[in-house]
């Protein structure tokens, strides 16, 4: 962990200054307007031209922002300036033109944080694999049980636009980053960050892991106080290990087992803090007891050490941590308990849209029915599988690519009861629930855990979990 000082950027001249916005879309669309209002000559360009463009074009031009619908490939001429949606994948055309004329390309998270006002509050920065969303919004519950005026903002909530430049005044930001906003993100310079975990997602946007870690890996550039990392995953440490940092910033750990100095852990169902008092090597604070965490699921309670981390990072006192662990409420399919319906619980965690996230969800029951399936963006099941074997008493597979778990099934778990149903139609959740219904027995878990995206059947994974838990309901009626 290398040290340096890090200034802030000088404010920035728009005026006539002409900004290319690549995407329309929630990041797109602000980032034109702010633009706009700042005296910049701006053109918007976009691949897609359907109806919904159309009428976020339509707005556009009646401010007087030039839009271009069905050519996201080309530069336009006289462009300074790049600002792209975050999903745009970094070898689009455009992009190689841009970097062949020597423009800098950015973000709607880096337009934020150069668009911030001086007063501008710090942001405790989050990012990971997968428990992005769920330690920022704990994190955020525990920033208010300190009576501190926060958001979490982001890949979530409020947009990160809406919070630098609204009118609320803010203490602090619990700010949620994804791979991609890092990857756009080259002068982000956090208070303290984390990274809960790094597990193969998105190479194909990345192009391969290496790339994947090193853009997670920006979060930790230029932190302030706290370096906040995953003791059970050393990928995460490492990352630690090549930032640079401000002089003084410490790595501070965070494990399920007992802490040691400078960690956060768990010692006899409760989560203590080694990093954040007086002579770490020697004491101990308590901050929650276990049961304070909802669910108190393994990965969840790892999410709670690492918002901890961030907010005593933040000088939050122990209380204000057990207060906003007890206050916060998971949003809805996180390993959500719908119902118990014959002495079998039925859980819905439709947000497992990858393996990594399905680990850690079937890591939390002991005998499971699995509902899995979907796009599986590349990913593979073999290790899965092989982790989640002795959990499993039954397995039902749904949509496009299931193929590839039932083989990892006849693999690693060739004595579980694999039912495949051959349909990619919504209505096949309700066949899947019906059929895990009869693998079950009483004692059992019916765990909605698909380590796929959910677009081959779903518009998201939450109408993937609202037709889990509807056929829930009528199984149950």
């Amino acid at each position: 962990m290398g040290s340096r000082k890090v200034t802030s950027s000088e404010p920035l001249d728009w005026q006539g200054r002409h900004v290319t916005v690549a995407g329309l879309g929630v990041s797109g669309v602000p980032a034109a307007k702010v633009l706009h209002a700042r005296g910049a000559n701006v053109t918007v360009v976009n691949d897609g031209d359907d109806a919904r463009a159309r009428e976020q074009a339509a707005e556009l031009e009646a401010l007087g922002i030039t839009v271009r619908l069905g050519d996201g490939a080309t530069l336009p001429e006289g462009t300074e300036l790049v600002v792209t949606a975050p999903g745009w994948k970094p070898d689009k055309p455009l992009f190689a033109a841009a970097r062949e004329a020597g423009l800098e390309i950015w973000g709607d998270v880096e337009l934020a944080w150069r668009l911030r006002g001086p007063d501008a509050a710090p942001w405790l920065a989050i990012t990971g694999t997968n428990g992005k969303t769920t330690t920022t919004q704990m994190l955020a519950s525990i920033l208010k049980a300190a009576g501190l005026r926060t958001a979490a903002v982001g890949n979530i909530g409020v947009s990160l636009l809406d919070a630098v430049l609204g009118d609320e005044q803010y203490d602090v930001l619990a700010v949620e980053l994804s791979s991609y906003q890092l990857h756009w993100a080259p002068s982000l310079r956090a208070h303290s960050a984390a990274v809960l975990n790094l597990a193969p997602d998105h190479l194909d946007w990345h192009g391969s892991m290496e790339a994947y870690a090193k853009d997670k890996g920006r979060i930790y550039e230029g932190n302030r106080v706290a370096c906040v990392y995953n003791v059970a995953d050393k990928a995460t440490e490492d990352l630690v290990r090549e930032a640079d940092v401000e002089e003084g910033c410490r790595a501070v750990g965070f494990t399920l087992g007992t802490p040691g100095p400078s960690q956060l852990g768990v010692v006899e169902g409760i989560l203590v803090d080694r990093a954040f008092v007086e002579d770490r090597h020697k004491n101990a604070q308590e901050l929650a007891e276990i049961s304070d965490v909802n669910p108190p699921a393994p990965h969840n309670i790892a999410n709670a050490l690492a918002a901890a981390a961030l907010a005593r990072a933040f000088g939050v006192p122990a209380r204000a941590v057990r207060d906003g662990l007890r206050d916060f409420t998971p949003d809805a399919h996180r390993i959500a308990h719908v119902a118990d319906v014959d002495d079998v619980a039925y859980v819905d965690d439709s947000k497992a849209t990858n393996t990594h996230a399905a680990e850690a969800s079937l890591a939390a029951y002991e005998s499971i029915v699995w509902i899995a399936g979907g796009l599986a963006k590349g990913a593979t099941f073999d290790e899965l599988v092989a982790k989640s074997a002795k959990r499993l008493r039954g397995v039902v597979l749904i949509g496009q690519d299931r193929a590839l778990i039932r083989e990892a099934l006849a693999r690693h778990a060739p004595e579980v009861p694999v039912v495949d149903l051959d349909r990619t139609d919504t209505g096949a959740m309700l066949a899947a629930v019906q059929e895990a219904s009869r693998l079950a027995v009483a004692g059992d878990t019916v765990l909605l855990a698909p380590a796929c995206a959910s677009m081959d059947m779903f518009a998201n994974y939450n109408k993937r979990g609202d037709a889990f838990a509807e056929a829930v309901r009528e199984l149950g009626s």
